[in-house]
């Protein structure tokens, strides 16, 4: 039995997709459907079953040693969100009670952090994930610090040798996109948000840089493919003596003109698009550049290529967006 928490999300449902297609047919998700499509995220898929969070804990009481493994991709995500009990509680306090139940039980932890623990970038992006490393971060919202205190949480726990479960790693996931964001409104990729302006006949609109050393629309991101993150996830999984804290990038960052510039080429349009200035609200924490290091997952045996930005966006606009039916 696998538990994937999130597993109606985004990032979750993917994994969900992919353990299914490997045969894996006792799969519980944990998660809050709500009142809209993100059903749909899963509408495709045979499920053990389907739990809202506040009953998790009373489902892992009955599935006991029988559990395998949890994917712990839930999380409240959004980077405007300001109220930090409800952040706190969902963020760290759950990731932290999951960790025990797993290490108690003999079960895996496979957890998402996240690129926002990396704050402005001063300090790099190198995932160590030692105690004095992880301490000089500095995140710039509420969501990158919750990520960051369970990363620290921890790094304590393994520094000072408490119990662990059977195997643990901590995904520190950059600028995700593809199928099954769509419920994500404001929060989906750049890449939905661009070709919903192109198929709406409404000007595509990038953020005007207020950063001298980049030029509009020239700001930096590394963007990975979701489908390239499933295929981590499924080798941590294929890999139970790997633990640790890995970023989950490609390595190489490239700009929002790069990336919308590959939507218009995908759907056979000239590019076309225009800026407007960044709000005020996320201005001062606006990050100009994200880049994984990665040398630590490939240290640790992962040997795949990471999809490069035009073929990921190419992929995703031709085989989903533009689609019928854009749903994993």
């Amino acid at each position: 039995m696998i538990v994937v928490t999130g597993g109606a999300g985004f990032i979750g449902s993917n994994l969900v997709a992919a353990l299914e297609a490997r045969g894996h047919h006792n799969i519980v998700v944990c998660d809050w459907l709500g009142d809209d499509d993100k059903w749909r995220n899963l509408a495709k898929r045979e499920l053990a079953r389907i739990v809202s969070p506040d009953k998790l804990f009373d489902v892992l009481a009955e599935l006991g040693d029988g559990l395998e493994a949890v994917f712990h991709m839930g999380a409240i995500s959004a980077t405007t969100e300001t109220d930090g009990d409800r952040i706190i509680e969902n963020n760290f306090e759950l990731s932290r009670r999951l960790w025990r139940w797993c290490e108690a039980h003999a079960a895996r932890f496979i957890y998402a952090s996240s690129a926002a623990t990396y704050g402005d970038g001063a300090e790099g992006f190198d995932d160590d994930g030692s105690i004095d490393a992880l301490a000089a971060l500095k995140p710039l919202n509420l969501y990158g610090w919750s990520k960051h205190l369970f990363d620290r949480r921890v790094a304590r726990m393994v520094a000072e040798d408490q119990a662990a479960p059977l195997q643990w790693a901590g995904l520190k996931f950059f600028n995700v996109y593809g199928p099954n964001e769509y419920h994500k409104s404001n929060m989906r990729s750049v890449v939905a948000q661009v070709h919903e302006s192109i198929r709406g006949d409404r000007p595509v609109m990038l953020f005007r840089s207020h950063n001298p050393d980049y030029a509009d629309g020239g700001q930096l991101r590394d963007f990975v493919s979701v489908k390239d993150c499933v295929d981590v996830l499924i080798w941590l999984y294929d890999n139970p003596q790997v633990n640790g804290l890995f970023n989950l990038g490609t390595g190489k960052a490239r700009s929002f003109a790069d990336l919308a510039s590959a939507v218009f080429t995908a759907l056979g349009q000239e590019p076309e698009f225009s800026f407007i200035d960044t709000p005020v609200e996320i201005r001062e924490k606006y990050q100009y550049f994200t880049e994984a290091r990665m040398d630590r997952l490939h240290a640790a045996g992962y040997e795949q290529p990471f999809t490069g930005l035009e073929d990921g966006v190419v992929d995703y606009v031709q085989n989903f967006l533009e689609r019928e039916d854009r749903y994993r």
